[in-house]
């Protein structure tokens, strides 16, 4: 019986960190953007505008046609790499992720809360609308309303 939890407990322990690790995120990356090359090569009648989006975790250095796309295109490509490369627009991008992840967790702390107040306001209104409820009193001519200004009297109904 206890290898049986033991081996349960190491299971969900490998869920757990292959799921923790698949979290974490490059700080830097190499983005290229490219032509389709269908319309470089004139294969096919595609839109001038189609554009693919090539990504890497490289160094800086490397930020290029050479280390970035042609690693993962087709031969063909390769070969016509002359051709394929001065059209490809490659920029190394910088980012922090912990200030993206700080923003986003203080977002979700700010809707919360918003909601909590919401919730809040809902179940406070029925009972301080109970308080506050008045008998409207419909009077129709000037004298029976002075008389009741005047005299602090409540009208019959």
């Amino acid at each position: 019986m206890k290898m049986i939890n033991r081996i349960c407990c190491f299971l969900v322990l490998i869920c757990y960190y292959s799921g923790v690790s698949a979290q974490f995120y490059e700080n830097q990356r190499c983005r290229c953007v490219c032509p389709s090359p269908a319309s470089v090569f004139n294969k096919t009648q595609s839109k001038m505008t189609d554009r693919k989006l090539y990504s890497a975790y490289v160094p800086p250095s490397k930020c290029n046609c050479g280390g970035v796309i042609l690693p993962h295109v087709s031969d063909e490509i390769r070969d016509n790499a002359q051709v394929f490369c001065p059209r490809c627009d490659c920029k190394y991008e910088s980012r922090n992720t912990t200030i993206i992840m700080v923003v986003v967790i203080m977002v979700l702390w700010v809707l919360m809360l918003l909601s909590a107040y919401l919730i809040f306001l809902m179940i406070l209104d029925p009972l301080l609308t109970q308080k506050q409820r008045k008998v409207y009193i419909d009077i129709k001519n000037a004298d029976e309303a002075q008389s009741f200004l005047i005299n602090g009297e409540e009208p019959e109904d």
